[in-house]
């Protein structure tokens, strides 16, 4: 897969290239990067990229001529490597949010991807409506300029590639089904006074799976519930599920509260723990 950023501070692009699962996948192979400044595709002395709006107002405009001209190079360097389609894509304040479903979707096309990184108080409109083919937003916030936003589009589509990840590591993700991911916890057992919960020591795969799931129902159900109705309308929610969902608030198999617990004492224990996670989760 390929990228082409239109950006005016190329060099941000540099800890995507030279770190992580992007670095490794970078050097495997699997997606590439070019860079394309705006200012390099001027006509004066002082390379202009931006100017004062029409009407007023506060801040500076991206000019529309030296964002075309970058893209359309980008279009040519992507027919030149092979690639027969691209997809034009603006990162704004103003766009579609970025879901795991477009990451996904993006990482499975097969066209080439240009990211225009807007700077200043936005870019002129006329060349939004005749070069963008979509504007992404990454938050309802505001941010200094696109790069960001776009770094973290590429981070996420890179993850999905096949290779990048382990698959099962990709599978299990928050939003791979519809739901935030469950708690995850590592060594040691117990850590100042907080144990970890004894179903996931006791070596029963089905009852960590069961308790897993009921985690992450219930952490979707707490942090982003409108995820639990888009799950349930798409067709993502079992009866179990359901049940879990109706289940009382103050049940047994929930994120541990902020109170200092001790580790499991023994195997019964273990299977006592294990056995009230069916079903039932506790919602903090």
């Amino acid at each position: 897969m390929r990228f082409d950023v239109i950006t005016l501070f190329a060099p941000m692009f540099e800890a995507l290239t030279a770190h992580g699962i992007t670095r490794r996948a970078f050097e495997a192979g699997l997606w590439q990067l070019a860079t394309w400044n705006p200012r390099d595709f001027t006509h004066d002395n002082h390379r202009t990229v931006d100017d004062r709006p029409f009407g007023g107002g506060p801040g500076m405009v991206m000019l529309a001529e030296p964002l075309a001209d970058a893209v359309d190079a980008a279009r040519a360097a992507q027919r030149a490597a092979g690639i027969a389609a691209t997809r034009v894509i603006a990162l704004s304040a103003a766009g579609a949010p970025l879901t795991d479903a477009r990451v996904r979707a993006l990482a499975a096309g097969d066209e080439g991807v240009v990211l225009v990184c807007g700077r200043y108080e936005g870019i002129d409109q006329r060349f939004l409506d005749t070069y963008v083919d979509e504007e992404v937003s990454v938050g309802d916030f505001v941010l200094s300029g696109g790069e960001i936003a776009a770094m973290a589009l590429i981070d996420a589509v890179v993850r999905q590639l096949p290779g990048a990840l382990k698959e099962a590591s990709a599978a299990d993700e928050s939003f791979a089904h519809g739901l935030l991911d469950a708690p995850h916890y590592s060594r040691p057992e117990v850590w100042r006074g907080r144990a970890v919960p004894a179903v996931l020591l006791s070596g029963h795969h089905a009852q960590i799976a069961q308790w897993r799931r009921a985690q992450s129902l219930a952490r979707t159900a707490r942090l982003r519930p409108e995820l639990i109705e888009r799950a349930r309308q798409l067709g993502l929610l079992s009866a179990n599920d359901e049940q879990v969902l109706r289940s009382d608030a103050r049940g047994a198999a929930g994120i541990a509260p902020a109170a200092d617990v001790k580790a499991p004492s023994s195997e019964a224990a273990n299977k006592a723990e294990a056995s009230a996670y069916n079903g039932r989760v506790t919602m903090v």
